[in-house]
């Protein structure tokens, strides 16, 4: 017998798949994405960007044990342009602090998640000096983004140094968009494929100069007006998001978000 929840799931999974078909959309509802930051203390965290690895650990349960799957955003887009990926749900990290490695990754192998990790290289072995409250928080340098890879863990870019696209000259955009993604291709010794917007914030312009550069997709936080692979709706999850939170996170999103054109 299933759960209320997982009725309630079902229900609302099925109305917007109708309701998306009906619209001229055969791609179903839209994607469920969290959005993560630093995974470790939380006990001084003004802007409330962190969880500690034993709320990151109850959250992957509660996904497993929904059926949903933690996976990297290029996995789930993959899935769904197939049409199939209804109960994944892409994880994402933001900034690349340096506590992904030993607080975060450990975590997702135990509950067979993959991730997204947007990394800034041109602040490589930095810290958050955008922040202007709060601690400064380690990021990754180049080893441990490496690392990271090695770890199975999908390297996108965040930007070089964590600039407001909807606010850059047309020098500081091409350089966050386009020589970011030269960077860590050069890194990496591999594609990097996803962008994820500093701040959230996205405009007209920003989508184009992602496209420009060859990005496949790109995550913002609410992109309004905008849609499309270039302009992911995500969630926030923090640490006071427990079972009934995440459940009406994961709900209401599909809820309120129209489907992704062209997924």
């Amino acid at each position: 017998m299933p759960s209320s929840i997982e009725s309630a799931e079902s229900t609302e999974a099925t109305e917007a798949t109708e309701s998306a078909a009906k619209a001229g959309h055969a791609t179903g509802p839209v994607p469920w994405v969290a959005m993560y930051h630093s995974v470790g203390d939380c006990s001084d965290d003004p802007y409330r960007i962190t969880v500690t690895p034993e709320r990151l650990e109850k959250q992957l349960g509660w996904l497993r044990r929904r059926g949903l799957r933690g996976v990297s955003v290029a996995e789930l887009l993959a899935a769904r342009s197939r049409g199939e990926g209804r109960r994944l749900v892409g994880l994402t990290f933001d900034d690349g602090y340096a506590d992904f490695l030993d607080h975060a990754l450990p975590v997702l192998d135990r509950w067979g998640c993959g991730a997204t990790l947007f990394v800034l290289p041109g602040r490589l072995g930095g810290d958050n000096a955008w922040d202007p409250l709060g601690p400064r928080r380690p990021l990754l340098t180049a080893d441990g983004i490496r690392r990271a890879a090695r770890g199975g863990v999908e390297i996108g870019s965040h930007g070089l140094t964590h600039v407001d696209l909807t606010k850059a000259d047309p020098q500081t955009l091409r350089a966050e968009t386009a020589d970011s993604r030269a960077r860590l291709e050069e890194l990496l010794q591999a594609p990097v494929d996803g962008f994820c917007y500093p701040y959230g914030t996205v405009d007209r312009r920003a989508v184009d100069a992602v496209r420009d550069a060859g990005y496949g997709y790109a995550c913002a936080i609410d992109p309004g007006p905008l849609n499309g692979p270039h302009a992911l709706p995500r969630v926030h999850i923090g640490q006071n998001d427990n079972a009934v939170r995440l459940f009406l996170k994961y709900r209401l999103h599909r809820l309120r978000r129209r489907p992704v054109e062209g997924l």
